[in-house]
Formats: C-alpha cells, sequence, structure tokens
C-alpha cells in the first residue's frame, strides 16, 4: 500500500482516464481539492473544500472535536467519513485510520483521502486511478489533496499559503482554499466550495461540536461566496474581544436609542438613560437581528462590529 507520509513533500501518483465510471456513455470525473487541519492551541479541526460537483460540502468533508477530520474524495467512498472518525476517536493516527480504510477497500487505487488526527498527525493519499493531475503533501497538522487539477502547483499554493497564514484555524483554511483557486484549482471550472470546523461545545448554543458548517452547492465563484458567508458568520457568531465591548452610556447610548427607532424597535426619546423601554427594546434588537451567539441577554454593552452593522442598516433604512 503506498502511504500517506510525505514530511512536506508532494506525492503524486499516476492517473488514467481507463477506470472512470460512464454515465450515459460520457465519462464521469468527479474531483476536489480540499484541505484538512487542526489547530493545537485551540483543538479546532477542520477542513475547507472546493470542486467543479454540485454540493462537495455534502461528500468530502467529515469531522469530529477530539477526534480528527476526514476529507474523503474521487469517486469519494463516504463511509470513510464516519469510519474514519470513530477509528481517530479510539485513539489511531492519522496515518494508520488511513491504512485500516484502505485496507478494506477494493476499490482504493480510485480514492484519495486526507486525514489530520486531534494531535497533529496528518496523512494523504491519492489511488494510481485517479485522473491527473492528482497529487497529496502534508505538513504540521495538515494534508492537502486534489484531482483533475492544473498541476501540482495547486497543493504547492494551498499547504504554504495555510502555513504563512496567521489567525483563526478557519480563516488559515479559506487562505489557502482561496490560494488553490487562483493556482488554477479543478481544471474543469468551478461549482462548489464547504467549510468545516469543529471544536468541543463549538456549535450553537453549545450543544453540539459544529462550529461552522457554511456550503455553497452552487455558483459561479464558490470560494469568493463561501469567503462572504463566513464573513457573515463571524459578524453574528464570533465572539468579540474585550476591547471592542463598548459600554451603553452617555451620547453612544443616545445613538443606539436613535439607531433602534429608525429600526422600529423604540419609541422612545434619544435621552441617553439606560431605562426600562430602552433595555427590552435592546433585547428584542439582539433576537430578532440573531446577535444573541454574540451579545449575551441582559448585556449593556454593544461590540464595534454589531453597531457598525446597525449603522448601516439604519442607513438603507433612511434612504
Amino acid at each position: 500500500m503506498r502511504d500517506g507520509r510525505t514530511d512536506g513533500r508532494l506525492v503524486h501518483r499516476p492517473c488514467s482516464d481507463s477506470r472512470a465510471h460512464k454515465e450515459g456513455g460520457s465519462m464521469v470525473y468527479p474531483s476536489t481539492f480540499s484541505i484538512v487541519a487542526v489547530d493545537p492551541a485551540t483543538d479546532e479541526l477542520g477542513i475547507a473544500v472546493a470542486s467543479k460537483f454540485l454540493a462537495v460540502g455534502a461528500v468530502v468533508p467529515w469531522a469530529r472535536a477530539g477526534a480528527g477530520a476526514v476529507a474523503t474524495q474521487s469517486y469519494a467512498n463516504v463511509s470513510y467519513g464516519p469510519r474514519g472518525l470513530e477509528l481517530l476517536a479510539a485513539g489511531y493516527s492519522a496515518q494508520e485510520t488511513l491504512e485500516q480504510l484502505l485496507a478494506d477497500d477494493p476499490d482504493r487505487e480510485l480514492r484519495q483521502v486526507g486525514i489530520v488526527d486531534a494531535r497533529g498527525g496528518a496523512a494523504t493519499f491519492t489511488g494510481s486511478g485517479c485522473h491527473a493531475w492528482a497529487g497529496g503533501r502534508t505538513g504540521s497538522g495538515y494534508a492537502v489533496q486534489g484531482n483533475i487539477l492544473v498541476g501540482p502547483e495547486v497543493v504547492n499554493a494551498m499547504a504554504e499559503t495555510f502555513e504563512a497564514t496567521p489567525g483563526p484555524l478557519a480563516v488559515r483554511l479559506l487562505a489557502a482554499l482561496a490560494a488553490g483557486d487562483r493556482a488554477g484549482g479543478d481544471r474543469r471550472g468551478r461549482q462548489s466550495a464547504a467549510l468545516l470546523v469543529v471544536k468541543e461545545h463549538g456549535g450553537y448554543g453549545g450543544y453540539t461540536d459544529r462550529m461552522i458548517d457554511l456550503r455553497v452547492d452552487d455558483h459561479v465563484n464558490p470560494v469568493g461566496e463561501l469567503q462572504r458567508l463566513y464573513d457573515i458568520w463571524r459578524l453574528y457568531f464570533e465572539k468579540p474581544s474585550p476591547e471592542d465591548r463598548l459600554p451603553l452610556e452617555g451620547v453612544l447610548l443616545q445613538e443606539l436609542q436613535e439607531l433602534m427607532r429608525t429600526l422600529g424597535y423604540y419609541q422612545g426619546p434619544a435621552h441617553g438613560v439606560w431605562d426600562e423601554a430602552t433595555r427590552q427594546a435592546y433585547a428584542t434588537l439582539i433576537g430578532n437581528e440573531n446577535f444573541e451567539e454574540r451579545i449575551p441577554p441582559g448585556a449593556d454593552w454593544i461590540d464595534r462590529s454589531v453597531l457598525e452593522y446597525l449603522r448601516d442598516l439604519a442607513r438603507r433604512r433612511r434612504s
């Protein structure tokens, strides 16, 4: 078996069109470029993926907090997702998990897989039946892979960008995906993209590990649209830093009252007093505008991003 250990080197498998599936007499070339990664500092695990394939986010990305992440693609054996996560959760490394999955698959040479474990181990595999160009690369805490690409420059650009980009895991994953897209990506074109990031209690309300789950199923610029959706996610769900929490008092409170009056949440005067009418109006605004994960109920502060959003919303309402 070809293993996925690359120590940062590019792994390229010779590819053949002779084993391509057929539908209605025409060749079908499912393809993808993806990155799976872990951030040991935050315990976040994630995947970013793009393809000339409808709704790639429904097939390729799988992740579980505390266990690992799996990208299964190229005639994807979707069972690699849940089976791989079970193995990772049981303590298998990324490489051991990859070996177990491939050992049981008679069509392993059609598969492409990227895996990371929660400890930072990474593995990638590209079968000899994948379509050119196809290959992968691993580094510390990540694996990049793709098939039917314009060339190795796609995975190289993704790996180098991921390593060089600071910030949260989602930011680094999207930067890598965009770099692969700019380098040419899927040589057939663009259609869909997805971002999945998990963290223990990271989901809405803390009930699940699904921190970020964004999908672009059919779009002319799926990677760009995915970035736009992530920017919106940050506005609604990212916790503001302490320095961005502005106390609602004085002139700022008066401005908020005016904004809420323009937006229909408040009927009283803009007197700059934190009274019951203002408190209730603010609580209603937070709920209606879906900021309850960012600003807790009863808060007497507002963060800069939400304030700018309300200012823009009010400007558009007045125009």
